[in-house]
């Protein structure tokens, strides 16, 4: 199974691809990202009877984007692929899932994606 994930924005998008067999799904996430991205992973793959451990390949919308987003997204997916021994290909554009299986099918492994913000990190400074 193939997943593809985008957290560059509010919306969580996910795509589970098994076989012929593609799930689209969102998330409206807006800032519980971090706490329940692994768990609404969890709960996608559950209906399908499958686990993290059926992951395959993995292909992430690596930006531009939301700076934290990019930042909890690509840290969990880069940790699962680690730990599985499982590829990890990032891509950008509209076309950056198409890009990413392709990459995939071509045997391309990244091994850690980092997240393309299109500028410099807008940091605000502590009002203390």
């Amino acid at each position: 199974m193939i997943l593809l994930l985008d957290t560059s924005t509010p919306i969580c998008k996910l795509t589970l691809i098994d076989g012929d067999t593609r799930i689209d799904d969102e998330w409206q996430a807006d800032r519980t990202l971090a706490s329940g991205l692994l768990g609404y992973l969890k709960e996608q793959l559950e209906e399908l009877d499958k686990t993290l451990h059926d992951i395959s390949a993995i292909g992430v919308f690596e930006g531009p984007g939301s700076f934290t987003g990019l930042r909890i997204g690509l840290t969990v997916l880069n940790t699962i692929a680690d730990s599985q021994g499982i590829p990890i290909v990032g891509g950008r554009g509209d076309t950056w899932q198409m890009d990413t299986l392709t990459a995939l099918k071509e045997g391309r492994n990244d091994q850690i994606v980092m997240p393309f913000y299109g500028s410099e990190a807008h940091i605000t400074t502590p009002r203390k």
